[in-house]
């Protein structure tokens, strides 16, 4: 591994390659804090890919492009004089000390769920007037939940065990099923909503992160979809004049086909 001399020579090298593009690149001149954002996004959910394929070159990889963007946002904050690289690094290193009063103060602590608390306690001293503020409102609906959750019990709103999350997982796919029948469709939308929320409250309790177990099953259904598909066009088939019988089979086949990999 690098020394912490040769980490710094390589930040620095990079922020004079940005100072580069910037000046001199037609596309990296045009660019703005709402043109880089969707790209942004797109590198986070790459990182996230590589993640959970355990690939640590594709995280070396998605993690220079993060940072990257990062860079180049500071750059464009330096030329609007309102902050550069060394505000964004120093306003961190702050947050991070003021919010573990147990590593830099004298608070002491027993496990991780103080330290929960403390950032929680902490982040309202500072003039959040919610400890759901923090939560951002374009994240995706089942992040978005799990986030809030956790949030919430860091304050203590939480229930005492799983039990309690599995009788109200039932109590909700009771009312879901009374909205079924009374053909109620917005309220089946809602008691369905109910139920998702109380799955992810279920995983949070069982230490199961929802998000990363949902794609890990997305991506166990493309490869056994994409299996039956290929089977099909062995035969000269489309998947589409299978019938249900046949995809079935070849599900079955891919279950095992996978299981016989791993």
């Amino acid at each position: 591994m690098h020394s912490k001399a040769a980490k710094l020579e390589a930040f620095g090298r990079l922020l004079d390659i940005m100072d580069d593009l910037r000046a001199q690149c037609p596309w990296d001149k045009k660019q703005t804090f709402e043109s880089l954002r969707h790209l942004t996004l797109e590198e986070t959910y790459e990182l996230g890919d590589a993640i959970l394929d355990h690939n640590l070159l594709e995280i070396k990889k998605e993690l220079g492009d993060l940072l990257l963007h990062i860079v180049f946002y500071a750059k464009l904050g330096s030329e609007e004089a309102a902050f550069d690289i060394a505000d964004v690094a120093h306003d961190i290193c702050e947050k991070l000390i003021h919010r573990h009063p147990h590593i830099y103060g004298s608070i002491e602590v027993k496990d991780e769920e103080d330290v929960k608390r403390n950032w929680e306690a902490l982040k309202l001293k500072e003039g959040k007037k919610s400890v759901l503020e923090g939560v951002p409102k374009s994240l995706p609906s089942l992040i978005k939940a799990q986030r809030m959750q956790e949030k919430a019990a860091g304050v203590g709103f939480d229930w005492k065990d799983k039990n309690q999350v599995i009788d109200k997982l039932n109590e909700e796919l009771q009312e879901l099923d009374q909205a079924l029948e009374a053909k109620d469709k917005s309220a089946i939308e809602e008691e369905f909503g109910d139920v998702l929320f109380s799955l992810i409250n279920y995983a949070r309790f069982i230490k199961i992160n929802p998000e990363t177990a949902l794609e890990r099953t997305n991506k166990k259904f493309i490869q056994r979809f994409q299996y039956i598909e290929s089977q099909a066009k062995k035969s000269k088939r489309s998947i589409s004049d299978l019938n249900l019988a046949e995809m079935e089979a070849l599900w079955q086949e891919a279950k095992n086909y996978s299981a016989s990999e791993s």
